[in-house]
């Protein structure tokens, strides 16, 4: 989650948000937090769109679909890539599982194999599922992603991985408020991590440590203005959202390059940073030059 990004989905907020008509009517639906400016949306997704060109070769764009909502914003959580090919999801939030529909489509058009479904009572989305390395995938057991999804994620991954970690998820904010794994921790190389320590279980933390990973503690006011949200597009080449000086000074500490764009409309009134706008298909394993 960390290696050279060489392909990235994206949807657009044209492609999302429609127009400001359309915001006016579902926001609260999808509990955004307020109704986003769409004109002002659009100039946003333009600067973020701007920094990924810099490093990523291929930026594919999801097409409108009249079977998703404003929440398609965030394509990081209808499916997850491997080496190996995609595992399709079916989201913990009701409203979000038609688009695996979209994620399916993209798959068979570029001819990237699909490793499993989950099936029956799994749920899971994209935010719990994080790559701690080429060989280790950590698992949130929350509100969206429940021991059936993990115990199918892990057989669909056993013939990948050497660990499969599950870390149980708080209430936190509660049921309706989405609280990821990926909330609170974000590899931004394989010994760095940006995290909100005061959601992490004692385990993982301890576990996060005792790996040599080095981490970036991200304080109260910034973790609510998705500070811990940070997107790696290539080792210590991060983009994180603006308003965010600890954080983002900490990283330079740290020696990394970030870069910031203002997410007032597209990130923090839906609640999704760069991360959640952004689903990796393909990241460049520039250690073994193979893929993940």
């Amino acid at each position: 989650m960390y290696k050279p990004l060489e392909r990235v989905i994206v949807k657009h907020p044209k492609e999302a948000f429609i127009s400001q008509e359309h915001l006016s009517q579902t926001w609260r639906n999808f509990n955004f937090l307020e109704e986003p400016d769409f004109n002002e949306a659009l100039t946003e997704y333009g600067d973020f769109i701007s920094i990924l060109e810099k490093y990523v070769p291929n930026i594919d764009y999801l097409p409108a679909s009249s079977v998703v909502g404003i929440d398609s914003l965030y394509a990081h959580d209808p499916v997850k890539f491997t080496s190996q090919g995609a595992i399709i999801l079916k989201s913990g939030k009701e409203s979000r599982q038609p688009e695996a529909t979209v994620y399916k489509e993209y798959c068979k058009e570029k001819n990237i194999p699909v490793i499993g479904y989950l099936t029956g009572d799994a749920v899971a989305d994209g935010g719990d599922i994080v790559w701690l390395d080429d060989k280790t995938l950590v698992v949130g057991h929350g509100y969206r992603t429940n021991a059936e999804a993990i115990r199918q994620l892990k057989e669909m991954t056993e013939h990948l991985v050497d660990e499969f970690i599950v870390v149980q998820l708080p209430h936190d904010q509660g049921e309706a408020e989405c609280l990821h794994l990926m909330s609170f921790i974000s590899m931004v190389d394989h010994d760095l991590a940006v995290v909100h320590s005061r959601l992490m279980p004692v385990f993982f933390r301890k576990l996060l440590i005792e790996r040599g990973i080095q981490l970036i503690e991200v304080p109260i006011d910034e973790y609510l203005n998705l500070g811990c949200n940070v997107l790696a597009i290539a080792p210590r080449v991060c983009v994180i959202p603006s308003g965010n000086a600890y954080t983002k000074q900490k990283l330079i500490d740290a020696g990394a390059t970030v870069y910031e764009y203002k997410g007032t409309e597209i990130s923090f009134k839906g609640t999704g940073g760069p991360t959640c706008l952004t689903c990796p298909v393909v990241r460049t394993n520039i250690d073994e030059g193979g893929l993940k």
